[in-house]
């Protein structure tokens, strides 16, 4: 039996979780959980990154804990596109910033010396005001004296890596994300990062899924009191763990459903054209080397964020009762495009989404039923946005949409994408990003040899809910109505 650990962050919180995978099955039991949220000082946004780091000592401390023998690997998957910044001596340079900081003004301003069209033909990645190629620009305009003196940059996955194993690499799901790298000459985007004046040399050598990268540092090993476990390069963006872990077959499309939805497909090149371009759809890395041409939709960080808006008004709402409230109300009464610009900050979304309404002649939502409803119906529908592009750049019909992540717990939601796509739903499983973070370890220790053995062990490992379409004409006039709000 071989233990694993896979530390699993999203941008709201973390876990350690404990994978024993036996016989061609994975078993798993969360060892520790904690809170991550950005730090807003002085105008910037900070991700505290030694609180993460001694977030992932007390994970190997509850390991230790959990008394079940030696921890033969271990690897860790993030959000996408933050970073931070060594100097020579290998020392932190500040806290690495959020991408919650971004504004348009990067775009704008990175354009003047290589516009998106010129970029996506770089890189395939889609226009985000949060990629990592307009952060580091950003800073290179303000004369920013930690880049300066930077030595090297590692993705934050890679970056807490470095801290418990002290090898420096960049993996490359997570390099795809930065619109930095090149999917044809498959490294760097040399040519942009010379253009914008960022030092070439603080990129490190990317390395991929599946191969490990050194062992637990001596010094962690002995305040720790645990064994020097393998270090393995995993799918360190989640979405490309979770990915991973779908036990999909035939045509399907996939969604990562969390913060973000990220809804996609796999396929072994990229797909570089101009109908990808002007959907603003990216090519993000699988961890076998491929791409996944997807979407980034604003996901439950619309909820979240009105969760957060009733908390502070006393209405302290779990998650199920916010489900029951929006069970209650009338069904597509009113609808918002899950991507408009102003619902990308924090703060007052609640208000935010009846001003929007209230802009575009909808009735205004006022209950906590009526305002959730609204966002789960919304996202819906814009998942089968999102479809109807994925089939035509696939130019293959979509049977299936199979859904990941801590979002399939909403089982209303679930359905109402079933409804709204008219095709089968399948959910599962909810610790998708975990699980591809698990079995990629496996594949670094050669237990595992391929992204079909590897699918094979979570058919093996984990059921799966399927929901069955009711699609109504109220759908189709209801998609009708996103099609017109998204030119708002």
């Amino acid at each position: 039996m071989l233990n694993l650990l896979a530390f699993d962050l999203g941008a709201s919180n973390g876990r350690a979780i404990l994978g024993q995978l036996d016989n061609g099955k994975l078993t798993m039991r969360e060892l520790h959980r904690f809170e991550n949220n950005y730090v807003e000082m002085n105008g910037v946004y900070y991700w505290d990154f030694p609180y993460l780091f001694n977030q992932l000592k007390q994970g190997f401390l509850a390991f230790k804990q959990a008394d079940v023998g030696q921890l033969d690997c271990f690897g860790i998957d993030t959000w996408g596109v933050d970073y931070g910044l060594l100097d020579k001596n290998g020392h932190l340079l500040g806290n690495p910033r959020a991408y919650r900081l971004a504004v348009d003004e990067d775009i704008d301003e990175t354009a003047k010396i290589a516009d998106f069209n010129t970029l996506f033909a770089r890189t395939g990645i889609a226009n985000l005001n949060f990629n990592t190629v307009y952060q580091l620009y950003r800073r290179k305009r303000e004369g920013d004296v930690a880049l300066e003196c930077a030595d090297k940059l590692l993705l934050i996955p890679d970056l807490l890596g470095y801290f418990l194993t002290g090898q420096m690499k960049s993996e490359y799901t997570n390099v795809t994300t930065t619109m930095l790298y090149n999917p044809v000459k498959k490294d760097w985007d040399w040519e942009t990062i010379a253009a914008l004046g960022v030092p070439k040399h603080i990129f490190t050598e990317i390395d991929c899924a599946g191969q490990l990268r050194g062992n637990l540092r001596s010094e962690l090993v002995s305040e720790l009191g645990i064994n020097p476990a393998a270090f393995a390069a995993v799918g360190t963006h989640d979405t490309a763990s979770a990915v991973a872990a779908i036990p999909g077959s035939g045509s399907f499309a996939f969604c990562s459903s969390g913060t973000w939805s990220l809804f996609g497909v796999e396929t072994d090149q990229p797909i570089l054209t101009d109908d990808v371009r002007d959907a603003n759809f990216s090519n993000e890395g699988t961890i076998q080397g491929g791409f996944r041409p997807l979407k980034n939709i604003m996901g439950l960080w619309l909820i979240q964020e009105c969760r957060r808006d009733w908390i502070k008004a006393g209405k302290k709402y779990s998650w199920d009762e916010i489900v029951k409230e929006a069970e209650t109300a009338e069904p597509l009464r009113s609808i918002i495009n899950p991507d408009y610009n102003e619902f990308f900050a924090g703060g007052n979304m609640v208000q935010k989404i009846q001003k929007f309404c209230a802009d575009t002649n909808q009735p205004v939502p006022q209950s906590v039923g009526e305002v959730a409803r609204c966002i789960y119906e919304s996202l819906a529908l814009k998942y089968h946005w999102a479809l109807e592009r994925l089939e035509a750049i696939k130019s293959q019909p979509i049977d299936t949409l199979n859904i990941v992540g801590g979002g399939i717990k909403n089982k209303l939601l679930n359905q109402m994408v079933a409804d709204s796509i008219n095709r089968p739903v399948v959910t599962g499983p909810v610790e998708g990003a975990a699980i591809g973070n698990l079995l990629s370890q496996a594949m670094a220790l050669g237990e595992i040899k391929s992204i079909e053995q590897l699918r094979e062990v979570v058919k093996n490992s984990e059921a799966v809910d399927t929901y069955l379409p009711n699609h109504t004409d109220s759908w189709e006039k209801a998609y009708s109505r996103l099609l017109d709000l998204m030119e708002f």
